[in-house]
C-alpha cells in the first residue's frame, strides 16, 4: 500500500520482492486470522474489531516495510503504480507473485492452526449480489487508491503520515462495507482464502473490481494533481 510511496524507477532487488511476500503474509495472517478468531470466540473481536485489525496491520506494515519495497501488498496497487509511471513494468509480475505466495502461505498456516473456520476469511458478496459487490469494491478501492496517491506518492504531500492515512482508510472502509462485500480491495487477500478453503463463488469480482477502481483512481488523481506536478 506504500509508505513513502515515492517509488523509484530502479532495479528491484530480491529483498524488496521478499518484503512484499512477507508483508502480504502478515496482512492476510493477522487480518483474516481476526475473522476466524472472531468466529471461534462467538463474536469476541466484533466486526469493528476486525476492521481495526485490518487497518492497524496495514499501517504498521507501511511503516515497517515501506522503505524497503514501497509496501504495496496488493496486486491492484502494484498495477496502479505501474500505470502511474513510478514502478517498472518488468517488476510487476514479481511483486504480484510474491504477494500471492505470501497470502497463500498465511492461509495455509491459518488452516493448519484452526481448520476451515469462517472459510478462512474468504470474501463473498452478501446474498450473492455480485453486481452490488462489484460496484462497492470498485468504489472502495478507488477511495483507497486516491488516499495512497495523495498521502504517499505525491511528492507534495506531508511526509510521515501515509501509514496513518492509509491504515485509517482501510479500517473505515472495512467497518463501513465489510458486512456487504468483505471490503477486500485486494485480490491477494481474497484469492488466498478462496484457494485454501475452496470457496470460489464470485472470485472474479475481487480481482476485477479492485484493479478497475485503482486504475480509475490513477486517472482521476492525475487530473487533480496536474500529473503530480506543481501548477505553473
Amino acid at each position: 500500500m506504500s509508505a513513502d510511496l515515492s517509488v523509484r524507477k530502479q532495479v528491484i532487488c530480491p529483498r524488496e520482492v521478499l518484503a512484499e511476500g512477507i508483508g502480504t503474509f502478515m496482512l492476510v495472517f493477522v487480518g483474516t486470522g481476526a475473522v476466524m478468531v472472531d468466529r471461534i470466540t462467538n463474536g469476541g473481536i466484533t466486526h469493528l474489531g476486525i476492521s481495526f485489525v485490518f487497518g492497524s496491520i496495514v499501517a504498521a506494515l507501511i511503516y515497517a516495510l515501506g522503505h524497503i519495497s514501497g509496501a504495496h501488498f496488493n496486486p491492484a496497487v502494484t498495477l496502479a503504480f505501474w500505470a502511474s509511471g513510478v514502478f517498472p513494468k518488468k517488476q510487476v509480475l514479481r511483486y504480484v507473485l510474491a504477494q500471492l505466495i505470501g497470502a497463500i502461505a498465511a492461509s495455509i498456516l491459518l488452516f493448519m492452526s484452526f481448520g476451515k473456520v469462517a472459510n478462512l476469511g474468504a470474501t463473498l458478496p452478501l446474498e450473492n449480489h455480485w453486481m452490488q459487490a462489484f460496484v462497492l469494491e470498485t468504489v472502495l478501492t478507488f477511495i483507497l487508491m486516491i488516499v495512497i496517491l495523495g498521502s504517499g506518492l505525491d511528492r507534495r504531500c506531508e511526509k510521515g503520515f501515509a501509514g496513518i492515512a492509509i491504515g485509517l482508510t482501510v479500517g473505515l472502509e472495512a467497518a463501513c462495507m465489510g458486512k456487504i462485500t468483505g471490503a477486500s480491495m485486494n485480490p491477494a487477500r481474497s484469492f488466498a482464502p478462496a484457494l485454501i478453503s475452496g470457496i470460489w463463488q464470485h472470485q472474479w469480482v475481487y480481482w476485477a473490481a479492485p484493479i478497475l477502481g485503482a486504475q480509475i483512481a490513477v486517472f482521476v488523481y492525475r487530473q487533480l494533481s496536474n500529473n503530480f506536478k506543481d501548477c505553473v
